[in-house]
């Protein structure tokens, strides 16, 4: 067997109360000074208030950048290493959703290799590990908070950047389910899937490895199975418990082997209309998935029993169509958007579409789908989105 690594933070607390560790865990980093990284809507909604009560409770102060919004950017990451450099912090708190993470993630390395975020998109161009990084996720979807990789949009050239090194792997993941009781039901939906996205994507992935199958069959059962209940019933904790579970075990799966073609395609349409990056996959997450499943019938039939479909008596291809039927219903459910929906018209789609596919291509990721996708074929996808 080739020879593979396996890499996820050094620590991982998940449960109830998981949050109420970050002090705990920053002094055991060394930690004396902290800049903790979120948003306007959590920081005015009290859900800081834990991380910043045990960062005081353990001795270290704590310094506040809440600029950041839905979709990272090179503007939020100088904004924050400033405030990192001029409050002489010596560790980064992450507090979000997939944003402030991934705000965390470029700072961090900013902050200790110099230069401009612009610099470091694509893969290991991070030369040293930079201060220390926790990550408390808010939502059930990015698995953020155990991935190498952090996207970033770049605001001058209006393309969103993938930056991946294992310098960006969290020191410690805070992951608890509680933090996610007061999203909509629309963001439960579109982050449920867009973790739904990254299994799927991690297991038929050219490069998946025995690690990553384990850790993204898990992720599918779970979240298949949960995130109807939690989008139905937002208060029920069980069922939020088992889709955040679910999404950190698909963060550490795409993490180590890869995303492929919906991640490709994603990229783009964030870029060009500026639709957060979970809602676009989640768009997209059905019809790539039925055009790819001749690419690996026997994976997508995997998938199918992982979502306790009866797949008795089917062939392969039976039992992977039957699969690709239960996710577009599941979509359909959830009431997830179409492309269309969400303002992205043909009208306006024309004029950018090829080069969209070119950017598709040109990050990577379509190249680790089972069934390679051409330029012409790309195009024709995202006009099926609609």
């Amino acid at each position: 067997m080739k020879s593979r690594s396996f890499r996820v933070p050094s620590t991982i607390h998940f449960g109830i109360n998981a949050v109420r560790e970050a002090g705990n865990e920053a002094k055991l980093l060394g930690a004396r000074r902290a800049l903790l990284i979120t948003d306007q809507v959590l920081a005015s909604s009290g859900t800081i208030d834990p991380v910043v009560e045990s960062l005081r409770d353990a001795g270290i102060a704590t310094v506040i950048y809440e600029g950041v919004n839905s979709e990272p950017t090179s503007s939020h990451v100088r904004e924050a290493v400033q405030r990192f450099q001029e409050e002489r912090c010596d560790i980064l708190i992450a507090c979000g959703g997939g944003s402030p993470i991934d705000v965390a993630k470029a700072a961090r390395i900013l902050a200790t290799n110099g230069g401009v975020i612009e610099d470091y998109m694509g893969f290991n161009k991070v030369g040293r590990q930079g201060s220390p990084l926790i990550a408390i996720p808010t939502t059930a979807g990015t698995g953020s908070e155990a991935t190498m990789v952090t996207i970033i949009t770049d605001t001058g050239r209006d393309v969103k950047m993938l930056i991946g090194s294992p310098f960006l792997l969290p020191s410690v993941a805070l992951v608890d389910p509680a933090l996610t009781l007061k999203m909509p039901r629309g963001l439960t939906a579109a982050t449920g899937v867009d973790a739904l996205t990254h299994a799927i994507e991690a297991y038929v992935s050219v490069k998946s490895q025995p690690f990553t199958d384990v850790l993204s069959l898990s992720a599918i059962r779970k979240i298949s199975k949960f995130l109807p209940q939690a989008w139905a019933n937002p208060e029920n904790l069980t069922a939020r418990s088992e889709t955040m579970l679910g999404a950190l075990q698909a963060g550490m799966a795409f993490s180590n082997s890869s995303v492929a073609l919906v991640h490709g395609m994603s990229r783009p349409i964030g870029a060009n209309f500026h639709v957060p990056h979970g809602v676009s996959n989640a768009a997209l997450l059905g019809v790539v998935m039925e055009f790819s499943l001749m690419g690996a019938p026997d994976r997508y039939a995997d998938i199918a029993e992982a979502m306790e479909i009866n797949v008795k008596g089917l062939t392969a291809m039976e039992a992977a169509h039957a699969g690709y039927e239960t996710v577009a219903k599941l979509i359909c459910n959830l009431r997830i958007p179409t492309l269309s929906m969400l303002g992205v018209t043909r009208e306006k789609l024309e004029p950018v579409a090829a080069k969209m596919a070119d950017d598709a291509i040109a990050s990577g990721s379509p190249g680790n789908n089972p069934r390679i996708a051409t330029r012409d074929e790309i195009i024709e996808l995202y006009y099926a989105a609609l």
